[in-house]
């Protein structure tokens, strides 16, 4: 949390909540991925190691491809009080380490100044708030606003009825073949509940150029393509 496909973001009591059950059950352990947890738009993040018991039982993950856009430097860490030791043995005889060099970066990133990872952020947020308006302005089309990360996932669920398709991975394919826009489908993420609609996920790592082409071209595909459907 915030999280990948939705950029959503467990809220305090959300977490509350899930530590009060699993303090009920102290032969679980918790992972928490927190990749994420410097691109935060609505309130502070909140990490459930935080709370009472928890840290101890808590392995999380971190990495420098997000905060800092060091995707390629293939950098990433995790932590936990008790497992450590097992992660440095298990490290070592699977991977050996990574890059010397990549570890220098990263650290020189985490401990120099944060200018521009605020000023990425503050550009995420300006990139959120475009296509999120621009997607709830498109033919059968709603987005919820993502409190944080860097994805966008909105509902078509009519804008498949109105192309006529069966499905969001049917509407994607032809998104990407028809009008050349690249996304994934919600099955893509894990099984579909029932009742919830077809969701497609779009990421706005991207220009501001490219998000307001790519979300024109769908809504001129649904345009289009509904004259086709009786």
């Amino acid at each position: 949390s915030p999280q990948n496909p939705t950029g959503g973001i467990l809220a305090g009591k959300d977490l509350e909540a899930i530590a009060a059950i699993l303090r009920r059950h102290p032969e679980v352990w918790i992972y928490a991925d927190e990749i994420y947890s410097r691109l935060c738009y609505e309130g502070s993040f909140a990490s459930i190691a935080s709370l009472p018991g928890m840290v101890e039982r808590t392995i999380i993950s971190d990495g420098a491809s997000k905060t800092w856009a060091m995707t390629g430097w293939r950098i990433g860490f995790a932590s936990n009080p008790v497992l450590a030791p097992q992660f440095v043995r298990w490290v070592t005889n699977t991977d050996s380490c990574a890059s010397h060099v990549s570890q220098w970066a990263a650290v020189e990133a985490i401990n120099g100044p944060q200018d521009d990872a605020e000023k990425m952020r503050a550009s995420f947020l300006a990139r959120r708030d475009l296509i999120v308006g621009l997607l709830n302005k498109a033919p059968g089309v709603s987005c919820k606003t993502p409190g944080g990360a860097f994805y966008a996932w909105p509902n078509v669920t009519e804008a498949c009825r109105m192309v006529g398709v069966a499905d969001s991975e049917e509407f994607r394919k032809r998104l990407l073949n028809e009008a050349g826009v690249a996304v994934l489908a919600d099955i893509h993420f894990g099984a579909r509940v029932p009742g919830e609609g077809q969701h497609i996920r779009f990421s706005y790592a991207a220009s501001k150029a490219a998000i307001e082409q790519g979300i024109a071209r769908m809504a001129e595909f649904i345009r289009t393509n509904q004259r086709r459907v009786a």
